[in-house]
């Protein structure tokens, strides 16, 4: 969930080609060469953006506070023992970190696609400045995504009666161990989220060394990033008591991707990259038939979706239960 397909190289990352100095101007001298970004300089930049992700998330948790306190979350409906707002304000504060992690990881993606494409003639602001914000997005959104899991694992062990060490195993092993947790919709969902985690960490992390494992596999391992961003919104939509039943708020999250689609097909339709254009014809440009399909195929594919998350908006169609669980004797049984 962190970085989008197919980011560019950010503006710094090599020395510009500078223009000679026309003859009888000694004086000029060529441009600086661009410091290249590091973990450490980005995760300093990432300081604002983070207290802003903070700030939304208290702002989350205060919501889902409120609607628990009232009964009027679904969340009550799926377990009503959770009526008690302030027995289970970890696990509230964890599904915070949740919703504010989903949002991080979409407006990561977003920039991401605006930035790997050819862009729009009119930005926010210039594209090196995008382009830090989208790696300290990033950041933040692998922050996020872990304070989620492991304030997850804190709920579990506040509410087991056993020994602390034994608390503390089973916990970690349920929200960190993929098979760990067996119970309902978990034993589905809660793989799918750590999928997610562990797989935006080294994906996030790997521009960093991008100098050493060269351009061309960074980018093609970089582009694998749209799948956690699509494992954390499956994710939600599993184990989201929240958007558990149909209604706006589910409806909501699918809207959401209405952009993410729509910016993916652009970005294959127009590639930056000449050699990621489809030639009008299999072979041309001495492309194989093979990958004149694989390049079609993946831009119908998109298209699809992009025409199913209209169809789910408009329809209301969004997958959502009807009917509480028969059992909500367990904590997190999500059935």
């Amino acid at each position: 969930m962190t970085n989008p397909p197919a980011a560019p190289e950010p503006a710094g990352t090599t020395a510009p080609a500078h223009v000679p100095a026309q003859a009888g101007d000694p004086g000029d001298a060529p441009a600086p060469r661009q410091p290249r970004p590091t973990l450490r300089s980005d995760l300093r930049a990432s300081l604002p953006d983070g207290l802003v992700a903070l700030a939304v998330t208290a702002a989350v948790f205060a919501l889902l506070y409120v609607r628990i306190r009232d009964k009027s979350s679904s969340t009550v409906t799926v377990m009503p023992f959770m009526a008690d707002a302030g027995g289970f304000w970890m696990y509230f504060l964890s599904q915070a970190f949740g919703w504010s992690a989903l949002l991080w990881a979409w407006g990561t993606v977003i920039l991401g696609l605006l930035l790997s494409g050819s862009r729009p003639g009119r930005l926010p602001m210039s594209g090196p400045r995008l382009e830090r914000l989208h790696r300290t997005t990033s950041l933040n959104t692998i922050a996020l995504i872990a304070a989620h899991a492991l304030l997850f694992a804190a709920e579990l062990v506040r509410h087991d009666t056993a020994a602390w060490n034994s608390a503390l195993a089973t916990a970690l092993t349920e929200a960190l161990v993929p098979g760990g947790y067996d119970s309902g919709t978990g034993r589905v969902a809660i793989p799918v989220g750590q999928a997610a985690l562990y797989l935006a960490i080294p994906l996030g992390l790997l521009f960093y060394v991008r100098h050493r494992i060269g351009a061309r596999t960074w980018r093609v391992l970089h582009r694998c990033v749209i799948v956690v961003y699509v494992l954390s919104v499956w994710h939600t939509l599993l184990y989201g008591t929240n958007v558990w039943y149909d209604g706006w708020f589910r409806t909501c999250v699918w809207l959401l991707q209405l952009p993410i689609a729509a910016l993916l097909l652009l970005r294959l339709l127009r590639p930056a990259r000449r050699s990621e254009r489809l030639p009008a014809r299999p072979g041309d440009r001495s492309g194989s038939w093979g990958r004149w399909t694989l390049r079609l195929g993946g831009r119908l594919v998109v298209a699809g979706i992009l025409v199913a998350l209209v169809a789910v908006v408009v329809s209301g169609n969004d997958g959502g239960r009807s009917v509480p669980p028969d059992d909500t004797s367990s904590t997190h049984n999500h059935d």
